[in-house]
């Protein structure tokens, strides 16, 4: 039987979010004047909190502002390897880099899925040894440039389990021939959790540790 380790990314396995922190990062080593669009990306997010739009549509809205509406695979490439030496220095929690360490020495598959882009989010699950990435992906023109649209879903809520779900059918992985722990600090990642045969509450917030509590999955601090 195969064995799954599954990891959400953001607030799970390192300390604070990456999509706002690579996207200023970018901003800053690449088109330093974009910094001053920051503020329609605020309008942006006010919009999102009003339901005017999902967390997908604010995702493009942001990239286009502060990384513009293409860019090439070799302007990215640095940006990306700068951004995941970061977090793998400074934003990863401690707990993770043991669990990850302990899941790998007992011969697990680890995957890493976010909702995150997959533009930035494969580099940080290679140098953090992770052996499949799930996360949001985002166009490739005929040009072969990255665009600020996302391809297929936003790897977010019952989202991600799809994904999983096509990834484990791409793979040739029968959910009958494998076990899946599933590691998340997130309350939205519920059809995951309630999906895998082994689920745990990571760095749990209030919700998290509710549901967490009545379905008796482990809570652990990673911290």
């Amino acid at each position: 039987m195969t064995e799954l380790a599954i990891y959400d990314m953001d607030r799970t396995i390192t300390r604070r979010a990456t999509y706002t922190p690579f996207l200023l990062y970018a901003v800053r080593r690449r088109a330093p004047w974009r910094i001053m669009l920051f503020p329609l990306a605020l309008v942006a997010m006010l919009a999102y909190l009003m339901k005017l739009i999902d967390r997908g549509r604010l995702k493009e809205i942001n990239q286009r502002l502060l990384l513009g509406p293409h860019i090439s695979k070799e302007e990215l490439a640095p940006l990306v390897a700068g951004f995941a030496e970061r977090t793998e220095r400074s934003n990863v929690h401690p707990g993770a880099f043991s669990m990850i360490a302990q899941d790998k020495a007992a011969g697990r598959r680890l995957v890493l899925a976010t909702a995150s882009y997959r533009l930035y989010a494969a580099e940080i699950g290679r140098r953090l040894g992770f052996d499949d990435i799930v996360a949001t992906n985002t166009l490739i023109g005929l040009d072969a440039r990255v665009s600020a649209k996302i391809d297929g879903e936003n790897c977010y809520g019952p989202a991600k389990l799809r994904m999983i779900l096509a990834w484990m059918a791409a793979e040739g992985l029968r959910r009958e021939d494998v076990r899946v722990r599933f590691y998340s600090d997130h309350a939205s990642d519920a059809p995951v959790f309630e999906w895998a045969d082994d689920a745990f509450a990571v760095n749990a917030h209030a919700r998290l540790r509710a549901l967490a509590q009545k379905r008796g999955w482990p809570i652990l601090d990673w911290r």
